[in-house]
């Protein structure tokens, strides 16, 4: 039987418990046989991987991939994964730096020495690195498996200062926040941004959060938002105004009921 995380709340008070017995619960979690099955496999055939064609044609291989980026549900387009991984990062117009969603600016960088002209070895603990990555975010599917804002909320731990360290400038770091699905999501929420936001223009999109984001925390630049207190304040009011919205989505329906139940009365 694998191993399913224990929830026994939602809101701040999941979060609490979640927080709190974390390490104990994950490493339970890797324990999994057949997570420990993939993981081995992983292990065993990556460092003789040397081609993007080799990695995608094992499944096992590519899922451990693709599910440490978060990219599992891209484990049938082969060939466009494959694409991604031959064209690299070094030319502006390669496929993974033209796509909005920057996972993928993740998942060619980390394998860059899968292209076609890559002239050095991957990095000695590669392997090590994606084995981390895919556990951490396994645990995350499985925590979202019964509570998705809790799962946003691990994200916004592990997504906000990879941040950081892949962006130097204030405005690359925001753009990259909105080029990322979960913490885009969970900034939304968090600074009660309209559903109409995302029509906007991207340089609009920035500005908008940067003074959702001053008026909310006092500050304006993403850095800010990952010092301990922010954190826990952001993560606190995003798991707030997601209970409201969901609150408020289940009041509509209740009135919407009620409304039609009082026509067909009479």
């Amino acid at each position: 039987m694998s191993f399913s995380p224990v929830i026994p709340t939602s809101g701040l008070a999941g979060w609490a418990f979640l927080t709190r017995t974390r390490a104990r619960q994950e490493a339970s979690f890797a324990n999994n046989p057949m997570l420990k099955r993939d993981v081995t496999h992983f292990r065993e055939k990556f460092p003789q991987i040397e081609t993007a064609e080799a990695l995608v044609s094992d499944r096992r291989l590519l899922r451990i991939a693709l599910g440490a980026f978060g990219l599992q549900d891209e484990i049938d387009n082969r060939a466009f994964i494959r694409r991604v991984l031959e064209d690299g990062t070094t030319d502006r117009r390669a496929l993974a730096n033209r796509l909005t969603d920057k996972r993928y600016l993740a998942f060619a960088t980390a394998f860059s020495h899968l292209t076609p002209q890559a002239g050095a070895a991957p990095a000695a603990d590669l392997t090590d690195q994606i084995i981390s990555k895919f556990q951490t975010r396994e645990f995350e599917i499985a925590v979202g498996a019964q509570d998705q804002t809790l799962r946003m909320s691990l994200a916004l731990q592990r997504e906000l200062p990879q941040l950081l360290d892949q962006y130097a400038s204030d405005d690359a770091r925001w753009f990259g926040a909105l080029g990322n699905p979960p913490l885009r999501a969970v900034l939304e929420t968090a600074l009660g941004l309209p559903r109409e936001f995302g029509t906007l223009d991207l340089d609009d999109q920035v500005t908008r959060m940067r003074s959702a984001m001053q008026r909310q925390f006092g500050r304006s630049q993403i850095e800010g938002l990952a010092t301990p207190e922010i954190m826990e304040k952001l993560t606190t009011r995003f798991l707030v105004m997601s209970q409201l919205r969901d609150t408020q989505t289940v009041m509509t329906g209740a009135a919407t009921a009620l409304t039609l139940l009082t026509s067909m009365r009479q």
